[in-house]
């Protein structure tokens, strides 16, 4: 009866049916898995026994011939003749017509001299390592005049004999090496075989021996063994004395007997790691300082310049001379937020017209002498002002700017200037030469008072570094009172 209780029907005629002590299902189908039972039960005794059994209708494993997870196991001796056997073919009885068999490999026809078929029967004469692996046996039988199909899976597993092993190369491995033309080569073949073989080992080259093709510049050493538990190993060296063009990409072949494995010389790949490590440590730094060279210079000025380089007056009076439009809104960034960066926190000395010359006096020559005596020129720009040009100390600043060898101009834009086409040509060929340096901030926020932020960064950087002021008084350095005016 099936899991659920239920008898089975045991009419001859049934597809699933008992006979004697057999339950047959002919044809078989997925709906009769489950789980079954048998009851015995003795003449004159009041006792019975119970055997559950489990059944599976499994279906093919998806692009194989069997069902992977089952078959039967049959372990075979290496010694001939060896045989694989099919379903016992007398349970089936009389009543049915005996079968026609066929045998598979791996779901490969099973072929070769060296396999012979009787009745439920796979007969092996040698057997070797690679017959191991998934059997089966598929046929027809006839029952009751109709034919069915019926498959065994079997997997053969060889016991190893190991007084007789076969010879077994382990090196070369069918490898390649990297050798320079004109160098020395030497390799050995090493064979695994059992004790006491008699195993020839040779160096070949297309099937010719060494020894014979290259006359001296390529040697077969001698065979040597070593004693191992149960085997030996076998060696035999080769050595090419001088390699030469002709020998890369050639099969340098060791034969042991039906084994053989060979080694191939190819030329050596460049070592590309050691260029690019040299390019890396080449580009790296340049980077490092194109990236952070404002941050570079300025920690050098601050950190190393005082311990290498005396302070030599050169003759300048003021770091920088500030030239800026005449009007309200920049007046503030000139004359505080310009001094308390620059002068207070950063040590220079600017000269500001408004704030460092003597009331009415504008002389030419005044000026000329004030730019004269600095080392920069910070030249403030305002979008939408082209009539900077048009004030005489801009003529004179432009002048020393242009000249060759004159002083360095810091060009700085409040705000962004999208066109400089108004602008006159003299400022347009410094922005060109020297560029600007855009403000951002806003007077009132505090990281705009800090000399390290990006944009003071970049203002320090085309400052001059740190030099010996000049002994020279300034002509007008700092303003006179009224009273010492009358005086004079």
């Amino acid at each position: 009866m099936n899991g659920n209780d239920t008898p089975l029907i045991t009419q001859p005629f049934s597809r699933v049916f008992q006979q004697k002590n057999s339950l047959w299902f002919i044809p078989a189908i997925a709906q009769d898995s489950g789980l079954y039972q048998c009851i015995i039960s003795y003449r004159n005794s009041t006792r019975c026994y119970k055997y559950s059994v489990s059944i599976a209708v499994l279906n093919n494993s998806a692009g194989l011939c069997f069902n992977e997870k089952y078959y039967l196991k049959q372990t075979l001796f290496p010694r001939p003749p060896s045989r694989i056997v099919c379903h016992q073919m007398n349970e089936f009885g009389q009543e049915v017509d005996y079968p026609s068999i066929h045998w598979y490999k791996e779901c490969e026809p099973v072929q070769g001299k060296q396999f012979a078929f009787f009745r439920n029967y796979l007969i092996m004469k040698d057997l070797k390592k690679d017959d191991e692996g998934k059997y089966v046996c598929k046929g027809t039988y006839t029952f009751r005049g109709n034919k069915y199909n019926f498959s065994n899976s079997i997997l053969v597993d060889l016991l190893e004999d190991l007084t007789r092993k076969r010879p077994e190369i382990l090196y070369p491995i069918n490898n390649t090496i990297e050798a320079d033309v004109g160098s020395n080569v030497f390799t050995e073949c090493n064979v695994s075989s059992f004790r006491d073989s008699m195993i020839s080992i040779s160096w070949r080259v297309n099937n010719t021996l060494v020894d014979n093709l290259f006359k001296g510049r390529i040697i077969e050493g001698n065979q040597t063994n070593i004693p191992m538990e149960g085997a030996e190993i076998f060696t035999v060296s080769l050595n090419i004395t001088e390699l030469k063009n002709e020998d890369y990409d050639r099969h340098f072949t060791c034969h042991a007997g039906e084994v053989a494995a060979y080694i191939k010389i190819q030329r050596p790949t460049k070592n590309h790691a050691a260029f690019v490590i040299l390019i890396l440590l080449l580009i790296i730094p340049v980077l490092i300082c194109i990236l952070f060279k404002i941050e570079i210079v300025l920690w050098y000025r601050k950190s190393c310049r005082p311990f290498f380089h005396k302070k030599v007056s050169d003759g300048k009076i003021y770091d920088a001379y500030v030239l800026y439009p005449k009007i309200s809104s920049q007046v503030d960034f000139v004359l505080k937020v310009l001094p308390d960066i620059l002068e207070k926190q950063c040590g220079y000395s600017l000269f500001i017209p408004g704030r460092d010359d003597l009331p009415g006096t504008a002389l030419l020559n005044v000026v000329d002498e004030t730019i004269t005596q600095s080392r920069r020129l910070i030249m403030i720009l305002v979008p939408g002002l082209s009539s900077l040009e048009e004030a005489p100390e801009q003529n004179i600043a432009v002048y020393h700017a242009l000249i060759p060898d004159g002083m360095k101009t810091i060009l700085i834009e409040m705000n962004k200037i999208k066109d400089y086409s108004h602008m006159p040509e003299s400022i347009r060929y410094i922005k060109q030469k020297q560029g600007a340096i855009r403000w951002k901030g806003d007077i009132m926020k505090k990281d705009s008072s800090s000399a390290n932020s990006s944009f003071w960064k970049k203002v320090r950087y085309r400052m001059p570094p740190e030099h010996q002021a000049s002994q020279e008084l300034a002509l007008m350095p700092v303003p006179c009172s009224v009273s010492q005016m009358k005086e004079a």
